[in-house]
Formats: structure tokens, C-alpha cells, sequence
């Protein structure tokens, strides 16, 4: 992790941290406070307490989103101190909806100056967001909509259970736009739970969700995406995410966890045995086995 963010995370870029609320890659966003990277702008449909991690560190000087939160808890309070009170300097917002975001990583995957859309029709976003302009229909002059431009992130960042050395990533359970980010990016970084032979994926290939054509760096990362969830190794904790209220509503209590669990540590495999094995343990889910398929050997 640690060489792939040196190499390919640079100081302004657009760094693109994706998983809709499972495969969230914590560790990459650990290993880019621990860089001390600086100025980036930071894009994520929703982003949750990685960011508010990020942000509070002062990795960003901007932040494009579709939904703010600490899932299930309520504010991400180092972000409020920076949009609210400037506190300790502003942070920059650019704002759409779900679908906004999933139509500007789209545009950006498949190379389009703009995506169409129709779900601000009587929205009050557009006024908040200059960036996303109505126009009217090349086939019908009665219907407008509205356009959202490309995200074409300088990095992309997908969290998967498994892929090989190449990069071809396998990915099962919730999926949002890791496949759109990977694409859109100009640099794509995955990281797995484990790297495992072109064998194993070649045997499974619909689950092979990002080709390594479009991959730079492959990251073994067990447990990185802590306390998001990777579907069948952990759960998510939802235990740090009601501990993440307390500690980031003071901003000298935040710093001192980023210190204690970010700066002070190596790596992510310090911050995993810094938690212990019994707290892995409790969120390792039982087995729950979904069949082999048989799609038949030809001559």
C-alpha cells in the first residue's frame, strides 16, 4: 500500500474512494493521511467516516459527494467544522445526488463530454451547483433535462475480495461504482483481501467485475476495509461507527486518534494487530456457501 500511494497519489490530484457502504477501503485512505498528502479533492457518493478521517487530517481541499454521514449515526463532525465555521480553513463542496454522481462516473468510464439526466426536474440542487446545467432535448424541444459533466478522477481506489496479479478483480455482495470509478480514472489502484491465481478467476469469470487493463496496482490488504465490511471475510463494525461520533466531535480528540491509530502506526498490518485477534474474531461471519457451477469442458 504504501508504494502504490507514493507512486501513483500526488498532491492535488482527484482521488476517488468508492464501495456503496461495503468494500469502503479505509486502509488506502489511512495510507494517504500517513503521506501527508495535501490539497486533493476528494469525490465519493457517500462519504463516511474514511473522509471525515481524511479531512480531518487535512488531506483535501475539496469534496465531491452525493450524500454526507456517518451511516446510521448522523453528522461527520470534522467535516461540519470545515464547511460551517472554517474551522481549521474551509473546504470546498460540490454537491449532487446519488444518481447525479453514478451519471458523472459513467460519463467519465465511457468517455462522454456530458450524461443527460432527469432527476433534478424541480430540484433545487441546480441552483446550489452551477455545474449542473439544464439544456434542452436535440429531439424534442418541449423536454428539458439536465446535464452533469464527466468525473474522471486522477485516482480511483476499489476495495474487492480477490483478484490476481493482473488486476482482473472479483467482487461479490453490495456493489456500487467500483467498476465506473476503475474505468473513469486515469490511475486505478485495487486492493484485495487476497491475490489468488488466474486459475481462480479464469474458473469464475462473471464474478470479475474490473479487468487489469485498466489496473496500475494491485494491493494485498487484509482487512482493509475496517470498519466497512467485505462480504464473506467481516462484518462491518458498527461499533466504531458509534465510537467515530464521539471522538470526531472534538477536534484535539480526533487529532489524538489520528496519531495513535494512523501516524504512528507503519501500516495496516499494525493497525490490525494494534485491534487484536479477538476483535477480528467477533466479525468473522459464519460460512455460507453459494454453490459451484458447472459450465461444461469442450474440445
Amino acid at each position: 500500500m504504501h508504494d502504490a500511494v507514493a507512486e501513483l497519489v500526488h498532491d492535488g490530484d482527484t482521488v476517488a474512494i468508492e464501495g456503496f457502504t461495503h468494500l469502503i477501503c479505509f486502509a488506502a485512505g489511512h495510507e494517504i493521511i500517513r503521506q501527508r498528502r495535501r490539497d486533493l479533492t476528494l469525490a465519493r457518493m457517500t462519504p463516511d467516516v474514511i473522509y471525515d478521517q481524511m479531512i480531518g487530517a487535512g488531506v483535501a481541499e475539496a469534496l465531491i459527494f452525493s450524500w454526507l454521514g456517518n451511516p446510521g449515526v448522523g453528522s461527520l463532525h470534522a467535516v461540519r467544522r470545515r464547511i460551517e465555521d472554517r474551522d481549521p480553513g474551509p473546504l470546498r463542496i460540490e454537491e449532487y445526488s446519488h444518481f447525479g454522481m453514478v451519471c458523472r462516473y459513467v460519463a467519465g468510464a465511457a468517455n462522454l463530454p456530458f450524461f443527460p439526466i432527469r432527476s433534478y426536474y424541480e430540484s433545487d440542487i441546480p441552483v446550489a451547483n452551477p455545474k449542473i446545467v439544464p439544456m434542452t432535448s436535440p429531439y424534442d424541444d418541449d423536454d428539458q433535462v439536465y446535464a452533469v459533466p464527466p468525473l474522471r478522477p486522477d485516482v480511483g481506489v476499489v476495495h474487492a475480495q480477490r483478484a490476481d496479479a493482473e488486476g482482473d478483480a472479483q467482487i461479490w455482495g453490495l456493489l456500487g461504482c467500483q467498476k465506473e470509478v476503475a474505468f473513469a480514472s486515469k490511475r486505478t489502484i485495487v486492493v484485495v483481501e487476497e491475490i489468488v491465481d488466474e486459475d481462480v478467476i479464469r474458473r469464475d469469470p462473471n464474478r470479475t467485475v474490473i479487468p487489469g487493463a485498466v489496473v496500475d496496482a494491485v494491493v494485498e490488504e487484509p482487512l482493509g476495509c475496517h470498519p466497512s465490511f467485505a462480504q464473506g471475510y467481516y462484518d462491518r463494525d458498527n461499533e466504531f461507527y458509534l465510537e467515530w461520533d464521539r471522538i470526531a466531535r472534538d477536534r484535539d480528540t480526533l487529532e489524538a486518534w489520528l496519531k495513535e491509530w494512523v501516524y504512528d502506526l507503519g501500516s495496516h498490518r499494525e493497525y490490525v494487530e494494534k485491534f487484536g485477534d479477538a476483535h477480528w474474531d467477533a466479525l468473522r461471519p459464519e460460512p455460507a456457501l453459494s454453490g459451484e457451477v458447472d459450465y461444461g469442458r469442450y474440445a
